[in-house]
Formats: structure tokens, C-alpha cells, sequence
């Protein structure tokens, strides 16, 4: 019978019988305690007031950076009509982000906005404001008491409680001095109220800020159906950009923000700001090129901008004109054969004006007939080659001659390319 060996962690000296039976049936526990740390626990969380200061010191240094961006540089970058992007996939980038790719300070050219100012109308249409509506109402309930007006896009007087008047007046006074932060929950429900144009008119929106302005037409452009967010861009944003534009000679910054956000119902965008600009008559060549950049980095859809085709290719000729028309025309839409035709009528009638037209006209014809001459008739082909003998561009009419001359019209697969001698 062999040695009994010794079990691990037994000691030399001699136990006690029981004491030894149990180390013998029972394994002994090591004097090692293992500390493993959760990595729950190795992470310290910042507490709320830490987050705050943070996220506060976060604010300022944005709104630092958007006060440096907004200063004018000493150079300003001269806008060559040729260099338009105009990629209709552009996708509009989410409320939080701030690009300033859109916005650039723009230098005109002199010259051609002379150019501009010959093709105005000189009798152009008086501008209306919220102010001018709102004391044409207040005349009327005058004169013609407890009237109310039941149209969904006509202005409801009301007799308002004083102490609604007086909470407004506070909603005044804190949108003058707007820089950023959440809005007033008051102003936040104005689009909800029947007569949300006498409330808005209390709150003073040619006082408010630029920042103020911007996150209105957030809040407008959402909640109100599309004849009614017409009417706050015809009434409050475009105669605040205008005016902008006319005393800075720029665009701020939020309100070219705004002019975006407002494209978020293009039928409005198209209703309330571009056709009324054009048909005042005299939208200047600063106000088309900014107003228009909005249009070419954004998408819109095809029925909106179709209809806007048609109505701008009927208007009265101003130079602000091609410049939309050419915007349009470089989204490469599918446009239906009634728009094509009226672009068409639109070129043609210039055959017998003896202005000089500008060369956006030039260049507008060639954007059209590159996009379009596939969609053109036999007959509107030849009227345009006869227009060119009448309007000619030394650089941009040759283009335009053989863009037609190799043009497959749509009523005609297989004609042959007409070669003009002239």
C-alpha cells in the first residue's frame, strides 16, 4: 500500500481528527478576493449643472461663429451667371444645421444692373404690407360694424380681450431682441387662431430680428395650410427681405435661412414671394440673383414649378425675368408641351422689339433651347431661327443657332437638320 499524498494547501503540522476529515472533504478557499470593476462604474457621469455650462459655452461659441460669418470681408466674390449649380437632387439639410454654403456675399455689376433698371416697369404695383391689410380691415369694421369675414384667406376682426393684447405686446418686445433660444409659447400657437393676422400684427413683425423672423417661418410654414402661409410670406417675409436688401445691400443671414425654409410649400413660395416679386415690376437684379439661388440649390416640385413657368413666360418683360426662367429651365424638368409652347410664344415676341435686350435674355434662350429643343415643334424651330436674326449676341447666338439647327423636333423624328446660311 503506497503513500498517501498530501493535498494542496495542507499544512505540515498535525490537525485535529475532525478538523483534518473536513479540509479533506471540503476544498479550502484562497485568501484572494478579486475586485473587478463594471465599466458602468470606471465612467463618470457629468451631472446636470456641468452639462448646462457646457452646452451653454457650446451656444456661445456658435452664435461667435455666425456673428464672424455675417461680417462683411473685404473681398467680395463677383457671381458669373454661367456658374450656377442648379443640381435639382439638392437636398435641403436638416433645422439644427447651420450651412453657409448657400449664402454668399454677392457683388453686383454695376453695368448690368443698369441694364436691369432700363427693362422696369414704370408703373409698378404699389407694395402692400400686414400693416397696410390690417388698417384697411379696421376701416372697414368702422364703417361697417360687427362684420366678419368667413374666407379662409381673408383677415377675421375680432374685438381682443386686454389682457390678450397686453401678453402679445410682451411676445413684441421679447422677438425685437431674439438672438436664440425657444420661442414664446404664445407666438408658437398664433398660427392656430382665426385671427392669427390681427395677433401677428400686434407682435410687429418689421421689428422683429432677423433670428426672429427665421424661426416664424419655421413655425408658419409648417402649421399653416398653404393660402394662409401665402399670405404671411406676401405680407411679412418678402417686404423684410426686400427692405433688407435694399438698406444692407445684402441678404442677413437668417432671413436667406427663412427664404429657404419657406420653399417647405412650394406653392406658397411660388404664390407669396416669386410671382408678386415679379409683378411688382421692379425687382432689382440683386433681389433676383439672391432670391434665385434659393430656387436653384433646392429641389421643387415639377407641378409648381410648371405652373410658375407658365405665369412668368406670360408676365410683362422685366431682366429679372430671364433670370427665374433660367433657373427654371436648368432643373431639366419634363415640362408638358402647354409650358413649352408658352416659354416658346414668350422668345418669339421679341422679334419686334427694338430694345437691346440684356444678355440674360440671351442666355436664358440658350438654357431653353439646350433642355428643350427636343420638345419643340417644327414651325416653333424655325420661328426662333428667324428670331435670331433680329436678336443677336455676338457670343451666345451662334450657340443657340446650332443647338437648332441639330434639333430633332417632336413632330417630326426624321426631319433633316435645317442649315441656316445667315
Amino acid at each position: 500500500m503506497g503513500k498517501t499524498k498530501k493535498q494542496t494547501g495542507q499544512t505540515v503540522r498535525n490537525l485535529p481528527l475532525e478538523q483534518d476529515i473536513h479540509n479533506t472533504k471540503f476544498a479550502k478557499s484562497k485568501n484572494r478576493n478579486k475586485i473587478r470593476l463594471r465599466k458602468d462604474d470606471e465612467e463618470q457621469f457629468v451631472d446636470s449643472t456641468l452639462s448646462r455650462k457646457i452646452l451653454s459655452a457650446a451656444r456661445n461659441q456658435q452664435r461667435e461663429l455666425e456673428d464672424t460669418h455675417r461680417q462683411p470681408t473685404k473681398e467680395k466674390p463677383h457671381v458669373n451667371f454661367g456658374d450656377m449649380d442648379t443640381d435639382d437632387s439638392a437636398s435641403e439639410p436638416e433645422d439644427n444645421a447651420i450651412d453657409s454654403s448657400f449664402y454668399d456675399n454677392i457683388e453686383i455689376n454695376e453695368e448690368d444692373e443698369l441694364a436691369i433698371d432700363t427693362f422696369m416697369s414704370k408703373n409698378p404695383l404699389p407694395r402692400r404690407t400686414l400693416a397696410d391689410i390690417i388698417m384697411e380691415k379696421i376701416t372697414e369694421k368702422h364703417t361697417e360694424l360687427d362684420t366678419h369675414f368667413t374666407d379662409a384667406g381673408s383677415l377675421q376682426m375680432q374685438d381682443l380681450d386686454p389682457n390678450v393684447r397686453q401678453m402679445y405686446e410682451g411676445v413684441r418686445d421679447v422677438l425685437k431682441t431674439y438672438r436664440s433660444g425657444k420661442l414664446p409659447k404664445a407666438f408658437k400657437i398664433i398660427p392656430k387662431l382665426k385671427n392669427w393676422e390681427q395677433i401677428l400684427y400686434i407682435t410687429d413683425p418689421p421689428g422683429w430680428s432677423a433670428a426672429a423672423m427665421y424661426q416664424a417661418t419655421r413655425i408658419f410654414a409648417s402649421n399653416l395650410k398653404e393660402n394662409m402661409a401665402q399670405r404671411f410670406y406676401n405680407l411679412v417675409l418678402l417686404p423684410r427681405v426686400r427692405d433688407d436688401l435694399a438698406e444692407y445691400k445684402r441678404l442677413n443671414f437668417h432671413l436667406y435661412q427663412a427664404l429657404r425654409k419657406s420653399l417647405f410649400k412650394p406653392g406658397a413660395f411660388m404664390k407669396g414671394i416669386l410671382l408678386p416679386l415679379l409683378e411688382s415690376g421692379n425687382c432689382t437684379l440683386r433681389e433676383a440673383i439672391i432670391i434665385g439661388s434659393v430656387l436653384a440649390k433646392n429641389s421643387v416640385p415639377i407641378l409648381h414649378s410648371s405652373a410658375a413657368l407658365l405665369k412668368i413666360a406670360e408676365m410683362d418683360y422685366t431682366g429679372a425675368n430671364s433670370i427665374f426662367l433660367r433657373i427654371l429651365f436648368d432643373k431639366k424638368y419634363a415640362l408638358p408641351y402647354r409650358v413649352v409652347d408658352a416659354c416658346v410664344f414668350h422668345f418669339v415676341r421679341f422679334q419686334s422689339d427694338k430694345r437691346d435686350l440684356p444678355v440674360l435674355w440671351h442666355q436664358a434662350l440658350l438654357a431653353f433651347v439646350q433642355r428643350y429643343k427636343a420638345d419643340i415643334s417644327t414651325e416653333q424651330r424655325e420661328a426662333l431661327l428667324e428670331l435670331l436674326k433680329k436678336q443677336n449676341h455676338p457670343v451666345v447666338t451662334p450657340e443657340v443657332r446650332r443647338e437648332l439647327q441639330h434639333a430633332k423636333c417632336r413632330d417630326f423624328e426624321d426631319a433633316e437638320p435645317v442649315m441656316d446660311t445667315d
